[in-house]
């Protein structure tokens, strides 16, 4: 059945240069293959539960114009891992057994390295991984996952999967949004930080931009490291920095947001807020040119897990439709919308007070309006209630040649038994209001 492609991404097609395609219904799931590359091991908690973990490959994902019609490149970030709160649930034995008292967060496989991934979709309903690119330092040696050693920003203690303190690693990055550029190389939206990474087509870091006032706590790296980032940005809340990362359709400009609202001035700010920050970055002179309000959406809107918490919704993933325009990913646990989003109208605060952490109250603390900032203006164009057969924890996107969206999950390694699928959206299954 040929697709009936929607019109906002038929014509964002059209402007990356993208042709013919794949036919497929609306809503098409491909699960992935039995593939021995996505394996992990096993992990055994005596008296509890056994860990079969997998590698997950869903964090971001990205096609470039011009890319085989059944080609999309994914990401994954830096690699299983866990919460001493969460032990119970995922390792079923007491907390204590494990964290003895510590606050921290537990990597089962602390020596995986995050990696950029080649997926294949496949005639037969899977998809198939057919590359997979380490992320290395400058020499060429693997990186990890683990936590850096920051002080300016927040952090957290690193342990093993048994509750053993791990070493903090400075080379370490929480790979979480892609791009590919003409010449190869990638840029990373990474949370940890948080930081925009630039790598080059065989995996080496290139240099990892942080915000200024942070480039200390990165020392220890064997790569570049730049202060380029608003220094405001060292205020994320822990677990939620940069997660996303686009490019305009001439590779000029970089687009990436804050996961959530920053903790500026504290964690009760963070978790009351609506606002959060994206960013717009020139690459050729290499800085930040542009920062806007996106106001997140009211918790009890998303229909699958409504709430109360403001800190639920959050940004897992920006896609590029066309320069300043963008397709934003907002979900929570259970909820995924896509929303478009236009930068034309809304106010560029970059560099004023709303970057001064000594501003009261803060940009986290007040509402856009009363502010007198104009966010970037929403049009959703689809929600995942309406489509119960699509997985939660979607975090990748990517178009596809004829317009139709490719969407991939987070499986968070198989820590709670969750498998990669990927949704291809067309036609009836996107809203094409306004249009």
């Amino acid at each position: 059945m040929p697709r009936r492609v929607l019109g906002i991404f038929a014509a964002a097609a059209v402007a990356l240069g993208a042709g013919a395609g794949l036919a497929a219904d609306a809503v098409v799931l491909y699960d992935h293959a039995d593939d021995p590359i996505l394996k992990l091991g096993r992990v055994v908690y005596p008296g509890g539960k056994t860990l079969e973990l997998s590698v997950g490959i869903g964090s971001a994902a990205f096609r470039r114009a011009g890319d085989p019609a059944d080609i999309v490149y994914t990401l994954s970030d830096r690699g299983p891992n866990f919460t001493c709160g969460d032990v119970p649930a995922i390792a079923g034995v007491p907390a204590e057994s494990l964290c003895k008292g510590v606050k921290g967060r537990l990597y089962p496989v602390p020596a995986y390295t995050p990696s950029i991934y080649g997926l294949r979709l496949k005639a037969d309903g899977t998809f198939q991984v057919f590359d997979a690119i380490t992320i290395k330092d400058k020499d060429g040696n693997p990186i990890d996952g683990l936590l850096n050693p920051l002080t300016v920003a927040k952090t957290e203690v690193p342990l093993d999967g048994f509750g053993n303190k791990l070493p903090y690693s400075a080379n370490a990055i929480d790979a979480e949004g892609l791009v590919r550029l003409a010449d190869g190389s990638w840029w990373i939206g990474e949370e940890n930080g948080p930081s925009i990474v630039h790598v080059a087509a065989d995996g080496r870091i290139q240099e990892r931009i942080v915000p200024a006032g942070s480039e200390k706590d990165f020392a220890g790296a064997n790569y570049k490291i730049t202060g380029g980032l608003p220094a405001i940005l060292s205020k994320r809340q822990t677990n939620r920095g940069i997660e996303s990362m686009a490019v305009s359709p001439d590779e000029v400009f970089l687009y990436f947001m804050v996961q959530n609202p920053l903790a500026n001035p504290d964690a009760k700010a963070y978790a009351q807020a609506r606002n959060t920050r994206l960013f717009k970055y020139d690459r050729r002179a290499g800085r930040v040119v542009g920062e806007y309000v996106y106001e997140l959406d009211d918790p009890q809107s998303f229909r699958l897990d409504p709430s109360k918490k403001q800190s639920d919704p959050r940004i897992s993933e920006v896609m590029a439709l066309g320069l300043d325009r963008l397709l934003v990913l907002e979900r929570t646990e259970k909820t995924t919308k896509l929303h478009e989003v236009t930068l034309a109208g809304a106010t560029n605060i970059l560099a004023g007070k709303w970057d001064d952490a000594a501003t009261a109250p803060s940009l986290e603390q007040t509402s856009a309006a009363a502010a007198g900032i104009a966010p970037v203006a929403k049009v959703l164009r689809f929600d995942s209630a309406d489509h119960p057969e699509v997985p939660t924890k979607l975090e990748g996107l990517a178009l596809l040649p004829d317009g139709a969206l490719f969407m991939i999950n987070d499986d968070d390694f198989g820590i709670t038994g969750e498998k990669t699928r990927v949704v291809i959206l067309s036609g009836d299954s996107l809203k094409t209001a306004g249009r």
